[in-house]
């Protein structure tokens, strides 16, 4: 019996070796071997909404900083269309002074015979700085304000990535004392917006009621969830009937609670009896819900879980097109990152190691390509994925927090966006000789072969064809040989321009290390890592000849990075 079972043991281990050498092998064979796309600029699929031109961020007050300034002007100015900007605690009671995970502005406390007390400033100051720059808020109403909440002691949290996330749940995560003065507070604030920004400009906006009222960032109950939404909803729709509003912004829909939430949410909004009006139905202009992947660190190295978000994102569309009567509303992914926590750095949570260099903007590049392909496998009407990045004032350069930008130098991530931003149009069919689907990739996410694929659009005399190569797996391994052969071209003559991410082009990470890892660069090593942390060209542009309408691009692309081929005639 031992010698049987020391046999079996043998056995297994050999084919443990021989699955392990066949996953090195084949990704191996896969970097040998040219990967092909076709693609047919007289094959459009649908237009290529700008979904990727949504950020937000959980620090409201570092909108009119500094670095914030600059970084919102960036962001409007690489977007051909109004960027969408979501933040948490506009109403949350405070002096307006910043810190991770938390922002205040004040705009409503109470006498102390308990008459509301409006002030609009600091939340002015944030929306100000939106609208000048063309873009539009997605406006967040909550936290609660501290004289409203049912227990406001204690009430700002003094959280730090070394601390528990559970901390940072506090007064301002509760109910309302008074459900007249929630919906009496929404109803002034809309008000007040209108008078500012003209009635056109609110209704261009998106509104919602909280955030992640599924976990712990409310603790009333589902009921009491609803009854806020309605109040909230009827606060609104009496300041201004064009307002739009949605939600519920939960989180997770993978997971069989969270789905439950946003199906009992939905389920309400269409049949159940509204706690505001005591009619049937709340008003529902949209939907709203998160969805967040799992890196972990294995073996010393980052393994992403691409797989976990993209199957957060299938089942939440999913829960919507289960509703005939919901289905064409447009669908706004309020969260949609590779994890949960922005402001969680690299010290303390070492799986975050993904966030300084180019396995960020593969993986961004993989998973918004894969949004798109999901929201036509359920034919639902998918606008918006909110990038939950943005930057963090003074604090240590590349201290591995989820941003698109360190101390006003922009990150190797924002460059992708920027790809983004040369998309527009139509998207086309690009056929793979390597292909990899978003249900595959919800399955097994990216373990075994890298997922080397593209997307691509063409508006008027232009094509844009975006190719990547990511692994969940952040290890070295050898460059692909990519073939991108284009069909179907009306133009005789192209101007080929190829921008590049990866550790040598369009990358501030690789030349601060490379510089020392300054601490304070002085301002000619600044100058450098402003310049370095734009989009770069791979080569300089180059015209080719359109022969029989087609024309080919060959290039070798390494792992983790991202190119754009611009084709303009």
């Amino acid at each position: 019996n031992m010698k049987y079972l020391h046999s079996i043991i043998k056995s297994f281990i050999f084919c443990c070796f021989i699955c392990v050498n066949f996953c090195s092998v084949a990704q191996e064979m896969q970097s040998a071997q040219t990967i092909t796309f076709e693609v047919d600029v007289q094959k459009k699929i649908e237009p290529m909404k700008p979904i990727w031109a949504w950020f937000g961020y959980d620090e409201p007050n570092y909108t009119y900083m500094k670095d914030g300034k600059k970084l919102l002007t960036e962001l409007s100015e690489m977007s051909y269309t109004p960027v969408n900007v979501r933040v948490h605690n506009l109403l949350t009671t405070g002096d307006g002074t910043p810190a991770l995970k938390w922002g205040s502005t004040n705009a409503y406390t109470e006498d102390k015979k308990g008459r509301p007390i409006y002030d609009w400033t600091i939340v002015d100051s944030i929306f100000d700085t939106f609208i000048v720059r063309g873009m539009k808020p997605l406006v967040e109403i909550g936290f609660m304000p501290k004289a409203l909440s049912v227990k406001p002691d204690p009430y700002q949290h003094n959280w730090s990535p070394a601390n528990a996330y559970n901390d940072i749940y506090t007064g301002w995560a509760y109910p309302p004392k008074d459900y007249n003065k929630w919906r009496e507070l929404v109803c002034q604030w809309v008000k007040h917006c209108v008078e500012r920004y003209g009635e056109n400009e609110v209704a261009s906006w998106y509104w919602e009621v909280w955030n992640e009222p599924n976990i712990g960032y409310w603790k009333g109950t589902f009921e009491e969830y609803c009854k806020l939404y309605d109040y909230a909803a009827d606060g609104l729709k009496k300041a201004f009937p064009r307002a739009r509003i949605g939600g519920p912004h939960s989180t997770d829909p993978s997971n069989e609670g969270a789905n439950a939430f946003l199906r009992r949410f939905l389920e309400h909004c269409v049949r159940g009896k509204n706690y505001a009006t005591g009619k049937i139905g709340s008003p529902l202009d949209y939907v709203g819900f998160h969805a967040k992947g799992g890196p972990r660190v294995v073996d010393n190295r980052v393994q992403m879980n691409i797989g976990r978000q993209l199957l957060n994102i299938s089942k939440g569309f999913e829960a919507v097109a289960s509703f005939p009567e919901l289905k064409h509303l447009p669908i706004i992914i309020g969260e949609s990152d590779p994890e949960g926590c922005a402001a969680c750095s690299i010290e303390h949570h070492p799986q975050n190691a993904y966030r300084n260099g180019t396995m960020y903007s593969s993986y961004t590049a993989a998973s918004f390509a894969r949004k798109y392909e999901l929201a036509r496998k359920y034919g639902v009407n998918f606008i918006g994925a909110v990038s939950w990045s943005f930057e963090f004032e003074n604090q240590a350069w590349y201290a591995g927090f989820r941003d698109l930008a360190t101390n006003g130098i922009d990150k190797p991530v924002l460059n992708v966006f920027r790809m983004f931003g040369m998309m527009k149009g139509d998207l086309v069919t690009v056929k793979s000789s390597a292909p990899l689907s978003a249900d595959e990739m919800c399955k097994n996410s990216v373990r075994r072969a890298a997922d080397i694929n593209s997307i691509a659009s063409t508006d008027n005399n232009s094509v844009a064809v975006m190719v990547w190569n990511y692994h969940d797996d952040d290890l070295s391994a050898p460059s692909s040989d990519i073939s991108i052969n284009v069909k179907n071209m009306t133009g005789r003559r192209v101007l080929v321009t190829h921008y590049r991410i990866d550790d040598q082009f369009s990358n501030s990470y690789e030349v601060w290390k490379a510089m020392g890892e300054p601490q304070n660069p002085s301002s000619e090593q600044l100058e450098i890592l402003e310049r370095s942390g734009q989009l770069q060209m791979y080569s300089s542009p180059v015209w080719k000849d359109v022969i029989g309408g087609k024309i080919t691009v060959d290039f070798s692309l390494p792992r983790q990075g991202v190119s754009l081929i611009k084709l303009t005639w």
